[in-house]
């Protein structure tokens, strides 16, 4: 993937969406033959020079100092998520002039404290372990239940990433499929530019682009974020419509690793569906226990 022409992209795409009304610029003379804010109104609003401004969204500026890019960010009213994706495509750029050494990427494994972690939420909140391309590192039976049962599926299919944009029954889980599958890209493009030599995830990406018909799109657009936190709509086949929340929580000891919580507001339908859920996936969960257990310490079978 090149990174000259991501950076470029990026800018030009978070350009085209201002106006100067959204700037504070005045609206100017004559016609304006660019969708947004002309390059020279970004450079006037980051405090650089026009020319610098276009060296730099043309690529064609091999250093660039944090200042001037927290000025772009500032100036083109990027987001923590866009600010962080322009910085990394600056950074990318530089590594990109020194020859890569390949190594092999070692097999990142869930603690046992995240497992009984994972076990404590399992009747009440479906919860599941996942690393920054979404591989599914560990789940509670709730979460497989709710979702899909990811430890039945093929090594390289173990993935909530690419369950959401390859699997049809995707579609028919999320009410807000298109939101979700644009959430999920939007987190693909974020860290595709932390992890610019990932080949795993290079080859998500490829995949997507020939599997998704909307992919090339949501990719094109340059939306970036993280999968933070969010509402969605369950369509799910045992318990029918439920809405729930859900939040990521950060790992610190595992910097890779995330926690995705699904949760119900209380005394809602959706509450009780979810415990119908856990109550029909117990005795499951139960049967399949030794076969869980003997995956540990350690379970999960994902190279970072």
């Amino acid at each position: 993937m090149e990174q000259n022409a991501e950076l470029a992209d990026f800018l030009r795409t978070r350009r085209a969406r201002l106006t100067p009304a959204d700037a504070g610029l005045p609206p100017g003379i004559g016609v304006r033959r660019v969708p947004g804010l002309r390059r020279e109104e970004v450079a006037q609003l980051a405090g650089v020079s026009a020319d610098y401004y276009t060296r730099l969204e043309q690529g064609r500026h091999p250093n660039v100092s944090e200042a001037v890019l927290d000025a772009v960010a500032h100036a083109l009213r990027l987001d923590a998520d866009e600010r962080s994706h322009l910085f990394d495509l600056a950074r990318t750029r530089s590594r990109t002039a020194q020859p890569q050494h390949s190594r092999p990427q070692p097999v990142q494994r869930v603690r046992p404290e995240v497992h009984r972690m994972l076990d404590v939420l399992d009747s009440v909140s479906p919860a599941f372990v996942a690393n920054h391309r979404g591989d599914v590192l560990a789940a509670n039976h709730l979460a497989k239940a709710l979702v899909t049962d990811w430890e039945a599926l093929p090594y390289r299919e173990r993935s909530f990433s690419r369950f959401a944009l390859f699997d049809p029954a995707a579609r028919e889980l999320y009410r807000n499929w298109d939101e979700v599958a644009q959430v999920v890209v939007a987190n693909l493009r974020l860290e595709a530019g932390r992890h610019p030599d990932d080949a795993l995830l290079n080859e998500l990406i490829g995949e997507a682009v020939v599997r998704v018909p909307e992919f090339s799109t949501w990719w094109d657009s340059h939306r970036v974020a993280q999968c933070a936190h969010g509402v969605q709509h369950f369509r799910h086949p045992v318990v029918g419509e439920l809405t729930l929340n859900h939040e990521t929580l950060a790992l610190p000891a595992d910097p890779d690793q995330t926690v995705c919580v699904y949760t119900a507001e209380p005394g809602t339908a959706s509450a009780q569906a979810l415990a119908l859920l856990a109550s029909w996936s117990a005795p499951a969960a139960v049967r399949g226990d030794a076969a869980f257990q003997a995956d540990r310490p350690g379970t999960a079978a994902h190279p970072e």
